[in-house]
């Protein structure tokens, strides 16, 4: 539990700390918006079926020149409910009656139409290419273009589990590297995949490495700082990730190709991949590894890089005392398991179970309400690109709100404040008429903002209720309930076919439950990082003894 004094020795927020929030952020920069090419590079443009008259650049069908291009739309396509050319739909044979009509032709049958069988005619004005346009997911096949994102998500659920256990055993950075290569490998080769499984299959691997590398990076600058500077550890990499969503948008304002927008957002990771050698490893994690000398080395690295003058003597003799301390609390643990903690040994300390499910219903909540109000913020306009920086801008106050706000509210009441604050701005929208759209969308962003500082507060006080041997892996398993989160926010939509207001109420009500959850967790302001689950076990004995005190001391008094 002296690790904080080793941190302090070496500098708890200098040069060393500020050049790895400077990586990690930049990197989330790029790494986060990954999550968000499908709303542009699976565009659907507005589009009708390939016809003869219209698009055969053999044959013209209008000799005489007598037609226009209304006309023979008018005679080749059927019409809508909204009076719009269908989308999916095509005449069998011109109907030239249709010119004589003042409006629509009442009497045509199914008889009459026939779906797209020539393909169809896109409208490239907003987007020269997307994969909708090139692998045609329209009509019949528009399902598949969802299924892109749930592929992507569902790599995202594995990724959190699988890679959050190789973290706990390989190292943080190990890990971090590896999805780096894997990321930009899978979205790399994904700008040219031949054909939809194949596109499909390298997503579902971009998905897999993709939250990991939010995560381990997070985790990384959460272990190299002390406590009271661990929120800006978590501030700075999500407020990055923000700026990435409003430079998107300029980005894919120059860039209407999907293929040259994959590339452009893939390559770079090989940079950071070759940049990320320089990355330190967790100290933290390499102590509880049993790796002391790794470990020395990287705090003397750091002490170095912070100039922390005649370090050296003091932070051997401190790091030996520590290292005693571990290996002792260490030793009953391996003793127990002979192995390191797996998640059945998480799942028998009740205390960590219990953190566990608290932990993972808070991040759902986050995820769920974000997600909720993204599908909200979607109805502000038509322009994606506008949108996307909108996203970003509404965000990025949130996230330096929830700074201040960890910085001077304990971790409990930062929660319960945001959440609830949250839940109401949904549940608020329901009570604004659709006419008001000004109203409710300065509801919508002002939710936004606080989901982002929600999410924000859960990771920070996640990060020092967990023991370190274990942190990524819990990570991981609150990482998961999360993306679950993401997934039921869009099908909560499908309530809306009972009741309009009842998504939204869902999104509201949800928020609000969590806040008042988090109140079951412990409290962490100012606390050192616990290190293993014996900790965990100590400091229950000490508060259930502390309280046993405090019960005989008011009734003696009494």
């Amino acid at each position: 539990m002296g690790f904080n004094s080793l941190l302090s020795l070496v500098g708890g927020l200098g040069k060393f700390q500020i050049l790895q929030m400077i990586f990690i952020g930049g990197s989330l920069l790029i790494v986060y918006c990954h999550i968000l090419l499908e709303n542009f590079t699976a565009a659907v443009p507005a589009h009708r079926c390939w016809v003869h008259l219209l698009d055969n650049d053999t044959i013209s069908a209008n000799d005489t020149g007598t037609l226009s291009q209304e006309d023979l739309l008018r005679v080749s396509i059927p019409l809508d409910s909204s009076l719009r050319p269908e989308k999916c739909r095509r005449f069998v044979h011109p109907q030239w009656q249709l010119l004589h009509q003042n409006g629509t032709f009442p009497d045509v049958t199914e008889l009459d139409t026939e779906s797209c069988v020539d393909g169809w005619v896109y409208d490239r004005s907003t987007f020269s290419s997307t994969i909708v346009t090139k692998w045609d997911l329209v009509c019949e096949s528009q399902s598949l273009k969802s299924v892109v994102r749930f592929i992507f998500m569902t790599g995202m659920l594995l990724g959190s589990i699988v890679f959050g256990q190789l973290s706990d055993r390989f190292g943080r950075k190990f890990v971090l590297r590896w999805c780096f290569l894997q990321l930009a490998i899978a979205d790399t080769c994904a700008a040219f995949a031949p054909n939809f499984p194949i596109y499909c299959s390298l997503r579902f691997l971009a998905g897999f490495s993709t939250i990991t590398i939010m995560t381990n990076g997070i985790l990384i600058l959460v272990e190299w700082t002390v406590p009271q500077f661990q929120a800006l550890g978590i501030t700075v990499p999500i407020s990055s990730a923000c700026i990435g969503q409003m430079i998107m948008g300029g980005v894919t304002f120059v860039i209407r190709d999907w293929r040259t927008l994959q590339l452009v957002y893939s390559v770079p990771l090989f940079v950071i991949f070759f940049f990320s050698r320089w990355l330190a490893e967790s100290a933290r994690w390499l102590i509880t590894s049993n790796r002391p000398e790794e470990s020395l080395k990287e705090l003397r690295r750091a002490a170095h890089c912070n100039r922390i003058k005649d370090a050296e003597d003091i932070l051997t003799m401190e790091f030996c005392l520590l290292l005693k301390i571990l290996t002792s609390t260490m030793q009953r643990e391996l003793e127990s398991t002979q192995r390191r903690p797996s998640l059945l040994d998480m799942l028998r300390s009740r205390i960590l179970l219990k953190r566990i499910c608290l932990v993972s219903f808070v991040r759902f909540t986050c995820v769920l309400s974000y997600f909720g109000l993204t599908l909200n913020l979607q109805h502000l306009g038509s322009n994606v690109f506008l949108f996307q920086v909108l996203f970003g801008v509404v965000t990025l106050p949130g996230n330096f709100a929830a700074f201040l706000i960890l910085r001077y509210l304990p971790r409990r009441s930062s929660q319960l404040l945001l959440l609830s604050l949250l839940g109401i701005s949904i549940l608020a929208t329901i009570f604004v008429p659709q006419e008001m759209q000004a109203v409710r969308a300065a509801l919508a962003s002002f939710g936004m903002g606080l989901c982002s500082a929600s999410i924000i507060c859960s990771l920070t006080h996640e990060g020092e209720l967990a023991p370190t041997i274990i942190r990524a892996t819990l990570a991981g398993i609150s990482g998961l309930c999360g993306n679950i989160g993401a997934v039921l926010a869009p099908l909560l939509t499908i309530l809306a076919v009972y009741s309009p207001s009842a998504p939204w109420i869902t999104y509201g009500v949800i928020p609000i439950t969590g806040g008042l959850i988090s109140l079951l967790l412990p409290e962490t302001m100012n606390q050192p990082l616990p290190e293993t689950i014996q900790d965990l076990e100590n400091e229950s004995k000490c508060s259930r003894k502390a309280k046993r005190e405090d019960i005989c001391l008011k009734v003696t008094q009494f």
